[in-house]
């Protein structure tokens, strides 16, 4: 009976600690969530601060310019760019360029053949055979004439037909010119139904409209040349921002589509009429042509400085942007383990050289600590 009386009582009081043990835990449960209610910081270990390459940073006043946006593309001056085309139709008899290919001033491009390259030389033989005899005879008559020994009428006949003959000559050694066919050897008696195009200016070949045995007519644009050696920047600004364009403005601009690199231009020319789409054209001029590989026609995002002015200014990987709102992490508490930090809202401007304006933030000062790098995967793990 005793023995019972004592094992009732060790079971009673196991029980008893049992439900002493829930409570607390209960208790201490409750006390976790209620902190964790009523604290909103952000903590970072000293070791995630380190490893994430974390820095942080105050608002500080810098220099801040005033931009145009816009955009357009890289182009080169229109003596840098060539269309070939040919002076009289004709079959491509020899093609041999490809796109991408170099090609120097004077080099053969392409060759045409036409049979009335033929009737041309032809002509041009005949007149010139004529000529001697018709100048000859027009310096006769026009001594007779001095000496009354011919009549005015035979002269003026045989000044007619020698100047006649002379223009005709002319006019064709002209075309000939043109068709890259030398007159001196056509006066020799080398007729040639195949004329060659020369490049006229050095370049890339960009375009090759034309394949062997294909008829071209004189409105043909048989290949394009282009010569990259200077280039520039043609950009369209909006109606709205055109009384703020002055020549000599610096021009910060990005190939979006190749490169994050920022590089340099400047405004060279400012147009004069507005377009349909009401933009003006501005031609800006590279600060330094040879720090990239540009290629005609690529496209370009750009900021035409217009002023500079002083301006509160972080860092832009310091706010965070989040639905409506833009946030930065301001350092509350630091501690052996690591940061506290709490989101505070703050109003943004425009962004140069890396830096963000903030026109208003409310709740920082000057010598607030911030989160400068780092802050946009802590606000977006919230």
């Amino acid at each position: 009976m005793q023995r019972n009386i004592y094992n009732i009582a060790i079971l009673s009081l196991v029980f008893v600690c049992i439900s002493c043990g829930d409570k607390a835990a209960e208790n201490s449960q409750v006390e976790m969530q209620e902190e964790t209610t009523l604290d909103n910081r952000i903590f970072v270990s000293k070791v995630q601060f380190e490893n994430s390459k974390m820095t942080l940073g105050s608002i500080e006043e810098k220099p801040f310019s005033v931009t145009i946006k816009t955009n357009g593309m890289i182009d080169v001056p229109p003596e840098n760019r060539a269309v070939i085309n040919a002076m009289m139709g004709g079959y491509i008899k020899t093609t041999p360029l490809l796109i991408g290919d170099k090609v120097r001033k004077g080099q053969a491009l392409v060759t045409i053949e036409n049979p009335e390259f033929i009737t041309i030389q032809q002509e041009y033989m005949e007149v010139n055979g004529q000529l001697a005899y018709l100048e000859s005879e027009f310096e006769r008559q026009k001594v007779m004439m001095a000496e009354k020994i011919t009549s005015q009428k035979s002269f003026l006949q045989a000044e007619s037909a020698y100047k006649t003959a002379k223009a005709r000559h002319n006019g064709l050694r002209k075309q000939l010119s043109m068709l890259n066919i030398s007159p001196s050897n056509v006066e020799k008696g080398n007729v040639s139904s195949v004329v060659t195009i020369y490049a006229p200016i050095s370049g890339s070949i960009t375009k090759v409209n034309v394949t062997r045995g294909t008829y071209v007519s004189p409105a043909t644009a048989i290949l394009e040349i282009i010569d990259n050696d200077h280039i520039h920047i043609e950009l369209s600004v909006f109606e709205k921002d055109i009384m703020m364009l002055k020549k000599g403005q610096k021009i910060n601009f990005k190939i979006p589509e190749s490169s994050l690199e920022t590089y340099k231009a400047e405004v060279h020319l400012i147009g004069t009429a507005i377009e349909e789409n009401r933009t003006i054209k501005v031609h800006g001029h590279l600060v330094d042509e040879s720090e990239a590989n540009f290629l005609t026609g690529m496209f370009v995002e750009a900021e035409i400085v217009t002023a500079s002015d002083l301006a509160k200014a972080v860092p832009e990987t310091a706010v965070v942007k989040q639905e409506d709102a833009n946030l930065v992490l301001k350092l509350v508490e630091e501690n052996k383990n690591g940061y506290f930090f709490e989101q505070v809202p703050v109003q943004i401007g425009g962004t140069f050289e890396g830096g963000i304006d903030l026109t208003s933030y409310e709740n920082l000062d000057s010598t607030d600590k911030i989160l400068t790098n780092g802050a946009f995967n802590l606000v977006a793990d919230e």
